[in-house]
């Protein structure tokens, strides 16, 4: 809002100069129109090169300072070969103007080549922290197992959440499901304890997009934005931004790459907690919440099992390991377990 009040008084006091001073000897309304009319220009340059990097910036202001220089010395020559008058005149503002355009464009399009640390260290600050941000969204946050990895180093840059999305969670914590405000404050636990880590730089940003109304838009708008990637475990978001071209690293895909690879004919010892869809079967669970289905085991509930792998399914939920228990059928040595009520359900 400062920012839009500064432009409007820019502007107010420019058409009233031209109002007041009569530039050309113009007309005052006329006079001020072109002064309204020319701070729009100069506010949508300044726009414009707001979005310019550094380093093209200076790459403009060094072509648009040589072409200058280099018109100076080709007007130099001008004077001395055409007789003073209009087209003499004429043709050193051409000149002027078309080395001051060429030298701008080079400037820019070639100033990503420079390296303004080489400069001093004025400008070593300057690091690409947009494109290595990493716009989070609010199931990840809530999920929580972001915190775990980023402080194991496997996220690198700036994580960014955006305003939005805290007032989103600050409503999940707030309603009146116990389950749903369990959620909510599991996931301001998450941000706080993600903050409150030193080595991870965490930005809350207040961009808003006031048109679109659902979050998920507005968190593609913010990495188009930022050029930065989503962070997400949502699987409909995952699908909406790749529509959009929007980068996104998916923690359930992390999770399951990271699963260990079973092969069919492996070996493994499984505890039984609780029968499966299909007649006579049991179902087991990994270390990493892997979920193994075994024929014939229903009678095994509570007890640990060898069993071989008979097949692996990759589902988009996770994996699945099916398996049959030895030939002797016979359980492990370990006692008797209860099974949690929970899972049994």
């Amino acid at each position: 809002m400062d920012l839009v009040f500064v432009r409007l008084l820019f502007a107010a006091l420019l058409a009233g100069a031209c109002y007041f001073l009569r530039p050309f000897g113009l007309n005052p309304s006329v006079g001020a129109c072109i002064g309204a009319v020319s701070a729009g220009a100069v506010i949508v340059f300044e726009l414009r090169v707001r979005a310019l990097s550094l380093r093209r910036l200076i790459g403009a202001v060094a072509g648009s300072v040589l072409g200058i220089f280099g018109a100076a010395l080709f007007c130099l020559v001008l004077r001395s070969a055409l007789p003073p008058g209009a087209t003499s005149s004429l043709v050193q503002i051409f000149v002027l103007l078309l080395m001051t355009y060429t030298g701008l464009l080079v400037g820019v399009y070639k100033g990503d080549l420079l390296n303004p640390a080489a400069l001093g260290t004025v400008f070593a600050g300057e690091r690409p922290t947009r494109r290595t941000a990493k716009v989070l969204d609010t199931s990840v946050i809530i999920d929580g197992r972001i915190a775990d990895i980023a402080e194991a180093g496997f996220i690198d840059g700036m994580m960014v959440i955006p305003e939005f999305v805290l007032r989103e969670l600050q409503t999940v914590a707030d309603s009146t499901d116990g389950s749903k405000r369990q959620r909510g404050r599991r996931g301001l636990d998450m941000l706080q304890r993600m903050q409150s880590n030193c080595n991870l730089q965490v930005q809350i940003v207040a961009d808003d997009f006031p048109a679109i109304r659902e979050v998920d838009l507005k968190l593609l708008e913010l990495a188009k934005k930022w050029e930065a990637k989503v962070v997400t475990n949502d699987f409909n978001l995952n699908k909406v931004a790749h529509l959009h071209r929007v980068e996104v690293l998916n923690i359930n895909d992390l999770a399951n790459a990271l699963k260990p690879v079973v092969l069919p004919g492996e070996r493994m010892t499984i505890l039984i907690l609780k029968e499966g869809k299909e007649f006579n079967q049991g179902v087991g669970y990994l270390d990493d919440g892997t979920m193994v289905v075994v024929d014939h085991a229903r009678k095994m509930i509570g007890r640990s099992v060898d069993i071989s792998v008979t097949s692996v399914l990759q589902t988009a939920s996770g994996k699945m390991i099916f398996g049959k228990m030895d030939e002797n059928g016979k359980a492990s040595e370990s006692p008797l377990r209860p099974v949690p009520e929970e899972i049994a359900r």
